[in-house]
């Protein structure tokens, strides 16, 4: 759409790996309006952007703190600029494919075992939305692989990182992985699969692994018959601890209860009782009185949460393993 062709042709001098006080003339800024309402904004001088709270022009914005909260030109309303990080990103990207969110994110990142200098595969680049949380994550000086075969999304997703300063942590490849495989071998420490077939994959993954090391490879995927396949594909290439997970996001409703002492309900059934022989009555006074009491009368709160009978929120499961390190002597038999 003109939205994201007017984002593309722009350069951005904000990094995802690297924080700044001022909005620069070119920068990505995030426009927080709401937590359901986020829009990425190109600094353009010359342009301004309208919401329903009225008209932000770009120039005065650029000089700002980030985090500034920005009023409208007719004070209206207001929204807070924004230095753009990885979650945020991912609230905001044009969706190319569908995309992975935080709660599967942190934990595909915890289970990994990725840490700054990690060297990852990822085939399925997608939106980009994950490898922007991946890049944080290993730099300064780890290095992600990433794969996509279809060759627009492979061209938007490296624009992208080029211009979010990860093209050095990052390097892309349209690649079809199931026919090519990754060109990879001995060199990476993790590997991520978010394809709908990744059986097909597993060969190639266990050969671009660092063979004298344990790593850890997780295959993304909605339904549980990708699941059981992929299973046994990881079984079949001697992959060990193969668990499967899938994360659901639990709301928790907050109610306040009161607490009551025996006094407290002696107390108020004799309110009450007072309050029914004196319905009828007009007189201000006794209004005022009872109402008084009734207050008097009202015990502490205390606050509990119920969880809902359901949890919605399904996106894919999450199957891990662990590739087990080439032993010596294996190698010794193999020459």
């Amino acid at each position: 759409d003109t939205k994201s062709a007017t984002f593309l042709n722009f350069k951005i001098m904000t990094s995802f790996l690297s924080y700044k006080t001022f909005i620069e003339e070119g920068d990505l800024v995030i426009a927080y309006m709401s937590r359901e309402n986020m829009t990425p904004l190109i600094m353009d001088s010359k342009l301004t952007y309208n919401n329903k709270f009225g008209t932000f022009r770009h120039s005065d914005m650029i000089g700002k703190e980030y985090g500034t909260k920005m009023p409208s030109h007719n004070g209206r309303g207001f929204m807070y600029l924004l230095h753009p990080t990885p979650e945020l990103w991912t609230l905001v990207v044009p969706h190319r494919t569908q995309i992975l969110y935080m709660a599967d994110i942190s934990f595909i990142t915890t289970y990994l075992d990725l840490k700054p200098g990690s060297i990852i595969l990822e085939s399925g680049t997608g939106s980009g939305s994950f490898s922007h949380s991946l890049a944080r994550t290993i730099a300064p000086n780890g290095h992600l692989y990433t794969f996509e075969y279809h060759e627009e999304r492979a061209k938007a997703a490296r624009q992208d990182f080029e211009k979010h300063g990860l093209s050095d942590i990052i390097t892309i490849e349209c690649r079809d992985a199931y026919k090519d495989g990754f060109g990879i071998t001995d060199l990476v420490h993790a590997v991520f699969l978010d394809l709908p077939a990744p059986w097909d994959a597993i060969a190639s993954a266990k050969a671009a692994f660092k063979q004298n090391r344990i790593g850890k490879i997780c295959c993304f995927s909605p339904c549980i018959e990708q699941v059981q396949r992929a299973c046994v594909s990881l079984n079949k290439h001697g992959f060990v601890e193969i668990k499967m997970f899938e994360c659901l996001i639990r709301n928790q409703e907050v109610h306040t209860i009161p607490i009551y002492t025996v006094k407290d309900a002696v107390s108020k059934i004799k309110v009450q009782q007072d309050k029914k022989r004196k319905r009828n009555e007009e007189e201000s006074s006794d209004s005022k009185a009872a109402k008084s009491a009734k207050i008097k009368q009202d015990p502490p709160n205390l606050y509990v949460s119920k969880t809902p009978t359901e949890a919605k929120g399904h996106t894919s499961y999450l199957t891990f393993a662990t590739f087990l390190p080439v032993l010596d002597d294996e190698v010794d038999k193999v020459n």
